[in-house]
């Protein structure tokens, strides 16, 4: 492994993420801001612990109460006159659904003169929820999106129709209260119905349009189910004011910066990259190829978020995948490196961030018994990058504005 671009791509990852963290937007947003009556704090994703933290800090004694609901190992510490839940994801579970109904209890007898403030990030679909149909058809149905390779926009148009709280409607029972939404955007354009699901926004998507999913992906729903698709969502919502305070583009912006920082003449890809990981890690190595001898050092950037079509029993997820994709491609190179991160600090179901892969990382992997088109085909990415020293691993990050993956050539 090429030490000098593994320390490289770790200064990039981590003072990129620092850039975007909440904190920060969180204290924009409610700066000066008046609320009369009382305020109660709803916080929903992977962001909500830090997003929470932030809010209960700038509002004080004003704050009455709130309930904070995060992905598991991501609460660190109370927040003063919060609960905190950990809950499922991205599959929602018992947990999930019981932090949600606190969530309702809360805000159930909020009046006119009252404020709800929704606290807004990505992975609330699973972790926000209280689902139409039962919690086990929910999961399976879940699962369903993910193996089939589902885009998050696929994804939401079913989901906000399978809840009680998506689609706006949580905003619908917080009234006649007013809800202050502060989003941190995990999805590409930030269209605000798709985050999380939306459940303070008007939802743009039809009926027609979830049940073209199910037929698309030929996904397996009981009766029940298929009538919840068939039921519309609130297109308007009179209690509602939203503020979107993150996003890719700022990810992507944080990462150029420090790229220049440490010499390299960063190269914006794209911020919308949408496709299969795979696809994606391929594409980053032909970039490398086709730069391999530059003048001074470049760093190509694409922000997005690709997917994995499962199609075996491997463990990993779409940034491991990405980069062990580009390992055949850069493959003896001594001048390049590829990299991708999820802004959140997990890849999929596992306690990586992402994954690093160099020139010398086919090699390895060939020494240990490995060919990479096995590995993807098992979807074993971790087990991989793990043999290689290929993993990377932030823990929680306190926030979730998609992914960054970077080329570097020297």
């Amino acid at each position: 492994m090429n030490s000098s671009l593994r320390s490289d791509a770790n200064t990039i990852i981590e003072r990129s993420i620092q850039a975007v963290l909440p904190d920060e937007a969180v204290h924009r947003a409610l700066s000066g801001r008046v609320f009369s009556g009382r305020v109660l704090l709803v916080a929903a994703g992977k962001a909500a612990w830090q997003m929470a933290g932030a809010a209960a800090a700038r509002l004080g004694d004003r704050l009455c109460a709130g309930v904070v609901v995060t992905k598991y190992g991501h609460v660190k510490g109370p927040i003063p006159r919060c609960t905190c839940y950990e809950a499922g994801h991205p599959v929602p579970d018992e947990n999930s659904f019981a932090a949600t109904q606190a969530a309702l209890d809360l805000v159930k007898d909020a009046g006119e003169g009252d404020t709800v403030l929704f606290l807004l990030s990505g992975g609330g679909s699973a972790l926000f929820e209280k689902p139409l149909v039962s919690g086990e058809e929910l999961q399976d149905i879940t699962g369903q999106l993910l193996a089939c390779g589902a885009d998050i926009v696929e994804m939401n148009t079913l989901r906000k129709r399978l809840s009680a709280v998506k689609g706006g409607r949580f905003a619908r029972l917080c009234a006649p209260a007013r809800v202050f939404a502060v989003v941190l955007s995990d999805i590409l354009g930030d269209p605000l119905d798709m985050i999380a699901s939306g459940p303070a926004c008007p939802d743009s998507s039809t009926c027609a349009q979830a049940l073209a999913v199910v037929e698309k992906y030929r996904l397996t729903l009981s009766g029940a189910a298929l009538e919840c698709l068939k039921q519309e969502t609130p297109k308007q919502l009179d209690n509602v004011e939203t503020q979107i305070t993150g996003s890719v583009r700022q990810l992507c912006a944080a990462a150029a910066r420090v790229c220049r920082q440490l010499g390299y003449e960063p190269v914006l890809l794209t911020d919308r990259l949408c496709c299969q990981a795979r696809e994606a890690g391929s594409f980053l190595a032909s970039i490398a190829r086709t730069h391999a001898h530059p003048e001074h050092p470049m760093a190509f950037i694409a922000g997005g978020e690709t997917v994995v079509k499962l199609t075996g029993k491997g463990k990993g997820g779409r940034n491991q995948e990405l980069a062990l994709a580009a390992a055949e491609g850069i493959a003896g190179m001594e001048n390049a490196a590829v990299f991708s991160v999820g802004s959140d600090g997990t890849d999929g179901p596992t306690d990586a961030a992402g994954g690093y892969v160099d020139g010398s990382t086919r090699a390895a992997l060939l020494a240990e018994g490995l060919a990479i088109h096995q590995v993807l085909e098992s979807n074993d990415a971790y087990h991989a990058l793990q043999k290689t020293g290929g993993l990377i691993v932030t823990g929680p990050t306190g926030t979730n504005v998609n992914d960054v993956a970077l080329v570097l050539v020297r």
